[in-house]
């Protein structure tokens, strides 16, 4: 009987060790991987948990193509809220996160230390994994708050997002490209519902959005309020295009927010970053799981943006050097030589 008991006992540490041995093998198989994105009422957000989703694959996951992740063996990614564009690219830059998006502006002049970033360090490490889409300035006001152009923001209450942001930044240059400063109005750093909650009590009179269309936070406030969006046009349109070769003229389409008409304004690309430090062999195989059919499938239904998200524009107006990992890829499918 005590031999009995004995074995059994031998039986239950040797299963126990047995079990301990893989976890700890299955937690030094796992790699974990942020991606830094913006608030949670915007575009980026929702789009990098659709992209985290699709290049994860934790063990036990089934095989590809059988209902399984088609990610990259081990990884666990995940989509990280942040303040936007300048904070993704010093999170990179610093270390604390794996990956941001982050407007191509603000990342070739974080890159270059030029435009708004000159007399700051060069981020010389940061480095491109691929252009996502193309994100449009919203200028959101009420319909009837006597908004109609730029030019009419001066002496009114302006929310230009939290400094950090992309949204902060562009919407500085708008106002300087049309003749005002942030000194001509009073200016507010709110974000997502809170601008919106801000407009429809009246405690501003019109706020900025840089996002991909549609944007959650502002399809909520349209379904809530009668609002327009400022035209983001003429001369200085215009010259910010000439300036600052990232921006383009482009429009918003009608009934892209209810009530709301076709509106034009200007546009920027949102592309994903990392840093030259992260493994290229890692960099290699997410670049390469975001491209499969299984992403593309997620990509599709995810979100509204998802769609555009496509290897025919994934190098369209890069101008941060592509990371080694990525650039394998895109050489082994042509995209670059």
């Amino acid at each position: 009987m005590k031999l009995m008991v004995k074995a059994a006992k031998i039986a239950a540490l040797a299963v126990a060790i047995s079990g301990s041995i893989t976890l700890a093998a299955s937690a030094q198989d796992l790699k974990f991987f942020t991606i830094g994105t913006g608030g949670t009422a915007y575009t980026y957000y929702p789009v990098g948990g659709v992209i985290a989703n699709a290049i994860s694959k934790p063990p036990g996951s089934r095989e590809c193509g059988k209902g399984g992740s088609c990610g990259v063996d081990g990884l666990i990614a995940s989509a990280v809220s942040s303040r936007g564009s300048v904070d993704n690219v010093n999170a990179i830059i610093s270390g604390l996160r794996n990956s941001g998006f982050a407007q191509s502006d603000v990342a070739y002049w974080a890159y270059t230390g030029t435009g708004t970033m000159e007399g700051k360090k060069p981020a010389k490490e940061l480095r491109t994994i691929a252009a996502l889409f193309e994100e449009h300035i919203h200028l959101v006001a009420l319909k009837d708050g006597g908004i109609n152009s730029v030019a009419d923001l001066k002496g009114k209450r302006v929310s230009l997002d939290e400094p950090g942001s992309g949204t902060y930044v562009d919407a500085k240059l708008i106002l300087e490209a049309n003749g005002l400063s942030t000194k001509d109005v009073t200016a507010e750093a709110l974000k997502g519902g809170a601008a919106s909650e801000a407009l429809r009590n009246g405690k501003i009179d019109a706020f900025f959005v840089v996002a991909g269309y549609p944007t959650g936070s502002l399809v909520e406030l349209a379904s809530a309020a009668d609002i327009k969006l400022v035209p983001i046009a003429g001369s200085g349109a215009a010259a910010l295009a000439s300036k600052y070769g990232f921006f383009s003229q482009s429009k918003i389409p009608a009934g892209t927010y209810n009530g709301v008409g076709e509106t034009n304004t200007v546009a920027v690309g949102a592309q994903w970053y990392t840093s030259a430090k992260q493994d290229d062999d890692l960099i290699y195989n997410i670049t390469k799981a975001l491209w499969n059919k299984e992403s593309r499938k997620l990509l599709d239904v995810g979100h509204a943006k998802g769609k555009t998200i496509t290897t025919e524009t994934a190098l369209a107006g890069v101008g941060v050097p592509l990371h080694a990992g990525a650039a394998k890829f895109y050489k082994e499918i042509g995209l670059i030589k």
